[in-house]
């Protein structure tokens, strides 16, 4: 165990940092400061997105912009999905030029962070705070699992991950999710979503994989060093955070 933790440094310095920020971020609970960070996670993520997609089109950073700041002020952030895909639709259809492509980048990763600020909105920072542990204790129970008893392949998209792995890391964020899930849902319905949001966070991970394999990169960028990019990061947080959205508001 010591020698995983110790070939993981710069990894585990950088994952520190993000969480002391976010837990700073989350102290302040201001939804101006919570949405101009997401904001700004999306431009990045958005720019990771159109590599792996392989789009260059300047125009979809101006669409992405004026989205997010309609987001600010409209109650129901993921609304504006349908939105932007009934207009886009509608240009297409009407000029038979626009770039079909630029579909691919609204749903991953822009519509993702529109359900994430709306998780926000909707059910407090104490929601994120939940969200947070569930796919951290996935990516951290995963992760060392894995390295100490990981033999058997979880599936080829990513050969690194194994089944052992998996399961060490859904375990541990459904135990961890139980004492940190919101108090209106009650116990055992925190121990069921964290485990649903657990295992929606492995397939954000395999998704984002399947990507960069498609795209023939390691990672999807290098901001953040022992990770990688923003979209490797927050991968699992963006199908994690759908999960969690569509299942609080089939309880609550």
């Amino acid at each position: 165990m010591l020698d995983i933790i110790s070939s993981s440094g710069t990894r585990i310095k950088t994952g520190l940092v993000l969480v002391v920020g976010l837990l700073i971020i989350g102290f302040i609970d201001s939804i101006f400061l919570t949405w101009l960070l997401f904001g700004s996670l999306m431009l990045i993520a958005l720019s990771e997105a159109l590599k792996l997609f392989d789009i260059n089109d300047d125009k979809i950073y101006i669409y992405a912009v004026v989205v997010w700041l309609v987001a600010y002020i409209y109650p129901k952030p993921e609304d504006l999905i349908l939105v932007v895909g009934i207009v886009w639709a509608s240009i297409l259809a009407y000029t038979k030029e626009f770039n079909t492509k630029l579909f691919l980048p609204l749903m991953y990763p822009i519509s993702s962070f529109l359900v994430l600020f709306s998780l926000y909105l909707s059910f407090g920072m104490s929601s994120l705070l939940w969200l947070l542990v569930v796919v951290a204790g996935t990516d951290v129970g995963a992760y060392f699992v894995g390295k100490s008893i990981g033999a058997t392949k979880f599936c080829e998209t990513s050969p690194n991950k194994t089944l052992e792995g998996v399961a060490g890391g859904v375990v541990t964020a459904a135990i961890l999710g139980m004492f940190f899930s919101i108090d209106s849902v009650g116990f055992f319905g925190g121990l069921a979503i964290s485990l649903v949001v657990s295992i929606a966070s492995v397939f954000g991970d395999l998704f984002e994989s399947y990507l960069k394999r498609e795209a023939d990169v390691k990672d999807s960028g290098d901001i953040l060093p022992g990770h990688g990019g923003i979209l490797d990061r927050t991968d699992g947080y963006l199908f994690g955070s759908i999960a969690m959205l569509v299942l609080l508001r089939l309880f609550i």
